[in-house]
């Protein structure tokens, strides 16, 4: 009697793993290589201004290109409050689709809903920029921000947070722009590591008669912080880069007057969109590439921040509470 064997599939040997341990490695060096080549053009490019102003460009407000004088706060100052008031609505928002999708939806919406939130971050940023600056600025003047002023009017301190020209564009506007922007990339990556939970950990805390809220705080939430985190600090790093949606709306105002949040502002991404181009040979290039370096390292720092962050998560793992 025959018995017929199904071919084996033939291992690959010793030399394919070391040949695909090598392209692993060399590609894990060519990043790296690329990151620090990048550091090094934007170092050499910038060290005009960096020989020049130092430090004291972080902290300047001047910005005149005719008489060459060059500062970066107005910039610094606009990149990072859009991208706090976007965080400080997306993500709210973002935690709520994803729970909306992982714990509360019928069964029958959660694929129309979750696509649909996921369109959102296939629209083109100049749409979304043309949008605020036709749409939503006329809306956010009117209905927002003059009853405000009304409101506060003569009211220390809050006053100068809605002073201002009612236009409907500055870094309130960019920063909501923004906040829909990052909302799709932000919840789709909560919505996905809410979905990885063990389904067994869910079904005992609701059989011990936790609420959804007590399940999602204690046992979800705790089970996939990283990666909560890591979707968090991918938003916030897209609300940093983002330029043409930006360059629509908040005014690119080089100038700081106030501290209102209905200012005509500048940021360091639209800076470099409007004046690279014309920047002639010299300070003013220079001063543009030493606003690049300056995001390099807001970016850095921010992903060191994230990574402190999540080391002091887990050392607190298994305390009680």
């Amino acid at each position: 009697m025959k018995t017929s064997l199904a071919p084996k599939r033939a291992r690959s040997g010793p030399l394919v793993d070391q040949v695909f341990g090598i392209l692993a490695k060399s590609a894990a060096l060519l990043t790296l290589a690329l990151l620090a080549a990048i550091l090094l053009s934007l170092t050499i490019s910038a060290w005009p201004a960096i020989h020049k102003y130092g430090l004291t460009f972080l902290t300047r407000t001047v910005w005149d290109p005719v008489q060459e004088d060059f500062g970066g706060l107005v910039m610094i100052y606009g990149t990072i409050a859009t991208s706090l008031i976007a965080l400080l609505i997306a993500v709210p928002v973002s935690f709520g689709i994803a729970l909306f999708l992982t714990e509360l939806s019928p069964s029958w919406l959660k694929r129309p809903l979750g696509t649909a939130v996921e369109l959102l971050a296939a629209v083109p940023s100049i749409v979304y920029g043309m949008w605020g600056l036709l749409v939503f600025g006329p809306v956010l003047a009117t209905y927002v921000q003059m009853p405000l002023q009304s409101a506060f009017a003569g009211v220390p301190f809050l006053g100068a947070f809605v002073s201002g020209p009612p236009v409907g564009i500055g870094i309130l506007s960019a920063g909501i722009i923004l906040a829909i922007m990052v909302i799709p990339f932000i919840s789709a990556v909560m919505r996905d590591v809410f979905e990885v939970t063990p389904p067994m950990l869910k079904e005992s805390a609701y059989g011990l008669g936790a609420t959804t809220w007590e399940v999602v705080s204690r046992v979800v939430l705790p089970y996939t912080k990283t990666g909560v985190i890591g979707g968090i600090m991918l938003g916030l790093g897209r609300a940093i880069g983002e330029t043409m949606a930006v360059t629509f709306v908040i005014g690119n105002f080089n100038q700081l007057d106030s501290l209102s949040l209905f200012q005509a502002a500048n940021s360091i991404t639209s800076a470099l969109a409007n004046e690279f181009a014309e920047a002639g040979e010299g300070l003013h290039q220079a001063a543009l590439m030493y606003l690049g370096l300056v995001l390099f390292f807001i970016t850095f720092v921010i992903l060191s921040l994230s990574k402190v962050l999540l080391a002091q998560l887990r050392k607190g793992e298994g305390t009680k509470t």
